[in-house]
C-alpha cells in the first residue's frame, strides 16, 4: 500500500475521530455533572399527591401503560416512521423500573434525554419539551412513581431500522435538533399566562403533536399543526382560527373543551379525546384557565391558500343520503346537542383530510367525562365503505353547503387509514 493511500486513510480516520469527538462534546455541552446522591429523598404525602397531578398533566400513563397492562409498567409500542419504540417501566421495581434511580438521574432523563446509564433516549420520549420542567416538579413526579406498586416487567428492546437504532445516529440528530433549556418567566405577562405557557410548552408537550415535523422527525417550535406520524391523524393548528385556534373563544368554552371534551364550537375525537380522558380533565380550574389564556394569546397564523377542488358526484350524494343524512341532516345542519353540523364546520375543511378519513372508517367518539358522561358517537364504516366510497362521500361533504375543501382521492384514503 502506497504512502499516499496510507496518508489518505489516516486523514479519513482522523476526520472521523474528530467528528465523533465533536458530537460527544455537543452532546455533553451544558450538562452539569450528576451529584453523588444514590437515592431520591423521602417524600411526604403532599409531594406524592402533587406528583400524581403532574404525571396526569404530562399524560405519562398514555405512553407508559400497555393496553391491558399494569399502570406505568411500560411495554406499549409507539410506532414511528423509523420503527417502533417501546415505552419503559416507570414503576419502582429495583431490577426493571425506577427503583434504583436517583432524583438527579430522573431530572437528567427529563431535561437532557439520557437514561440512568447515560445512554441517549429516543425523542419519542418528548424531552425536547420536558427540558422545561422545573426540578421541583420532576422530583414530585418521581416521588409519585416511586409510590406505585413495583411491577417486574423488563423493558422491551426497540425495533428501529438501521441506522436509526444506533446511538451514533441519535447523537447526530440531537446535535442538530436538541438543546437543553429552562423555562423562563416572561415578566411582561401575567402569572396565568406564564403558567399556561409552562404547561403547554413543557409538561403538556402539545407541540409533540401540534407541530410540523421534518423528514428526520424533528418538530418546529410552533403550534401550527402537523400530521401525527404513523397514527395518520392531523393535529390541527392551535394558532389558526380556521383549524383549532381559540383566540375568539370565551375562556369558559376552552376550559369546557379541555375538561369535558366538548364545547359549543367543537368536540374532541381521536388522539385528543385520549388526552382529555387521561390528562386535561384531571387538571384544576386554575390550570385549565391558564392554558386557555395562553392559547388565546397565540399570534394568528398567516393565511394559507388551499384550492377548493372537491366535487360532489351522484355516488357521493347517494352514500351521504344512505349513511349520513339521518344524523347530520339533508343539508349538513346536524342536530343541536347530539350530532355536529357539517355545513361550515372547520374540521370538515382541514388540510389534509386525514381526520375525516379516520372518523368515517373508525367512528368518532368523544371521551366520556364527568361533564359529558354519555356522548353521542359515530359508528365506524370500515366494513361497509371501500376507499372509493369514502373518497366520494367526503368529496360531497367538503364541497356542499358552502364548504370548500380540496378533493380526497381513493389513494388518500388508503394512505390515511394508518394504524393505532
Amino acid at each position: 500500500m502506497s504512502r499516499r493511500i496510507v496518508g489518505a486513510l489516516a486523514g479519513l480516520l482522523a476526520a472521523a475521530l474528530a467528528a465523533a469527538a465533536l458530537l460527544v462534546g455537543l452532546e455533553w455541552h451544558g450538562e452539569p455533572p450528576l451529584p453523588a446522591d444514590a437515592r431520591a429523598p423521602a417524600a411526604d404525602a403532599a409531594q406524592i399527591a402533587r406528583g400524581a397531578y403532574l404525571a396526569r398533566a404530562g399524560h405519562c400513563a398514555g405512553c407508559h401503560t400497555a393496553r391491558g397492562g399494569a399502570a406505568y409498567a411500560g411495554g406499549r409500542g409507539l410506532a414511528t416512521p423509523f420503527g417502533t419504540v417501546y415505552a419503559s417501566n416507570l414503576t419502582p421495581d429495583e431490577a426493571t423500573g425506577l427503583g434504583r434511580w436517583s432524583a438527579a438521574e430522573f431530572r437528567r432523563a427529563l431535561r437532557h434525554g439520557r437514561s440512568r446509564d447515560g445512554r441517549l433516549l429516543y425523542p419519542a420520549f418528548p424531552y425536547a419539551n420536558y427540558t422545561l420542567v422545573a426540578d421541583a416538579d420532576a422530583d414530585a413526579i418521581l416521588a409519585y412513581l416511586r409510590s406505585l406498586p413495583p411491577v417486574a416487567q423488563p423493558n422491551r428492546g426497540h425495533a428501529l431500522r438501521f441506522p436509526y437504532g444506533t446511538q451514533a445516529a441519535l447523537a447526530v440528530w440531537r446535535a442538530l435538533n436538541f438543546r437543553a433549556a429552562r423555562f423562563e418567566l416572561d415578566p411582561a405577562r401575567p402569572a396565568d399566562w406564564n403558567r399556561g405557557a409552562y404547561l403547554v410548552q413543557g409538561l403538556g408537550h402539545c407541540s409533540a403533536c401540534h407541530a410540523a415535523r421534518d423528514a428526520l422527525g424533528a418538530s418546529d417550535e410552533g403550534l401550527g399543526g402537523g400530521l401525527i406520524p404513523v397514527q395518520n391523524w392531523y393535529a390541527p393548528a392551535l394558532d389558526d382560527p380556521r383549524e383549532a385556534g381559540v383566540a375568539d373563544w370565551p375562556l369558559e368554552d376552552i376550559v369546557a373543551l379541555l375538561r369535558t371534551g366538548r364545547a359549543p364550537q367543537a368536540t374532541t375525537l381521536g388522539p385528543m379525546a385520549e388526552v382529555v380522558l387521561g390528562s386535561t380533565r384531571h387538571l384544576s380550574e386554575a390550570d385549565l384557565r391558564a392554558i386557555a389564556v395562553y392559547l388565546k394569546s397565540l399570534p394568528p397564523a398567516a393565511p394559507r391558500a388551499v384550492a377548493a377542488t372537491a366535487r360532489s358526484t351522484p355516488r357521493g350524494v347517494a352514500l351521504y343520503e344512505k349513511h349520513c343524512a339521518a344524523c347530520h341532516g339533508e343539508q349538513g345542519e346536524g342536530a343541536a346537542g347530539a350530532y355536529p353540523a357539517l355545513a361550515g364546520h372547520r374540521a370538515v375543511m382541514l388540510e389534509p383530510a386525514a381526520n375525516l378519513v379516520r372518523v368515517v372508517l373508525e367512528g368518532g367518539f368523544a371521551p366520556a367525562t364527568e361533564g359529558h358522561p354519555r356522548p353521542y358517537g359515530m359508528p365506524p364504516f370500515a366494513t361497509e365503505l371501500d376507499d372509493r366510497d369514502v373518497a366520494a362521500v367526503l368529496d360531497h361533504v367538503r364541497s356542499s353547503w358552502g364548504n370548500a375543501g380540496s378533493a380526497v382521492s381513493p389513494l388518500d384514503v388508503l394512505r390515511w387509514r394508518g394504524s393505532r
